[in-house]
């Protein structure tokens, strides 16, 4: 892509984000959710639609409405982009991004949960939060290894964010019975057509002490990019769910979807361009070994 292009794609993009603030902000204040839930929805597919980032789903997900904690890997900042444009959903992400230009304010705007990492009582206060979004139906997204990677390799997950499903359990009698623990695989198989090869992730992946800029600047000039997402089998967290037990079982399943990634095997699934969406031949793929609901 040439400056150029790249130029007035980012400019068409700030033009549509500009055009979403306003109405999203006054959804979120006179508490028209529906409205709020898919103006950045629009807006992630606005700008997946401009830079040629094309993703396919394959897997399990929720139905349209219903709550889940999601638990998923984490490779760049354009995960958040890709998962936001598949449907309305929040995150919960560490309290420096509130801080960052555009990217604070396109989070806040999502209804991104922050976390301060330095605060040994902030988990307690966020797993409260995420809790009562999950007790009203909402799809929250977790990154639960803590941190990026390079899309090749899983970093253990942490389980101490997945206490929100039983405090949504236990919040109030009038709670659901059970949550559904989502586990989710972001994989990024593919640049220009073909394979992408381990000296390319550099482009793709932003992940240890990498600088934002010089990142930025080759994932503008060095093309397409496809995006597999997996949704694993449900975990359904109960009451007597063990919470380490089941965060296990959620790493496992994401695991295998990476591991099946990294051999080569083509995604199969609902396709999605940033146009249009239409269903694949090949039947979803769930993760084996994981207790469905």
């Amino acid at each position: 892509m040439t400056r150029f292009g790249t130029v007035l794609r980012l400019v068409l993009c700030a033009l549509a984000f500009g055009a979403m603030v306003g109405p999203h902000a006054l959804s979120l204040r006179y508490g028209r959710g529906r409205l709020a839930g898919h103006l950045p929805t629009r807006f992630h597919r606005v700008f997946l639609r401009l830079f040629g980032v094309r993703v396919t789903q394959s897997g399990t997900p929720p139905a349209p409405g219903e709550a889940a904690l999601v638990l998923a890997n984490h490779v760049s900042w354009l995960d958040i982009l890709v998962l936001g444009s598949l449907r309305p959903l929040s995150f919960v992400a560490k309290s420096e991004i509130a801080g960052w230009p555009v990217v604070g304010t396109l989070a806040r705007l999502q209804r991104t949960v922050f976390i301060d990492r330095t605060r040994r009582t902030a988990t307690a206060a966020v797993n409260a939060t995420v809790a009562d979004r999950l007790a009203a139906g909402d799809l929250i997204v977790l990154f639960a290894e803590g941190t990026t990677g390079d899309g090749t390799r899983l970093l253990p997950f942490r389980s101490s964010l997945v206490g929100a499903a039983r405090a949504a359990i236990d919040g109030s009698s009038g709670g659901p019975e059970r949550i559904r623990l989502q586990p989710l695989a972001l994989t990024y198989p593919r640049r220009n057509g073909l394979p992408l090869v381990r000296s390319e992730r550099p482009g793709v992946a932003w992940y240890g002490d990498m600088e934002l800029a010089p990142h930025l600047a080759e994932f503008f000039e060095n093309g397409p990019i496809d995006v597999h997402v997996v949704w694993g089998a449900p975990i359904a967290f109960e009451a007597g769910t063990d919470r380490k037990r089941a965060t296990a079982l959620a790493e496992a399943s994401v695991r295998e979807a990476l591991q099946r990634a990294v051999t080569g095997r083509s995604p199969k699934g609902e396709v999605w361009d940033g146009a249009h969406q239409r269903p694949d031949a090949a039947p979803a793929e769930t993760a084996s070994g994981v207790p469905a609901l």
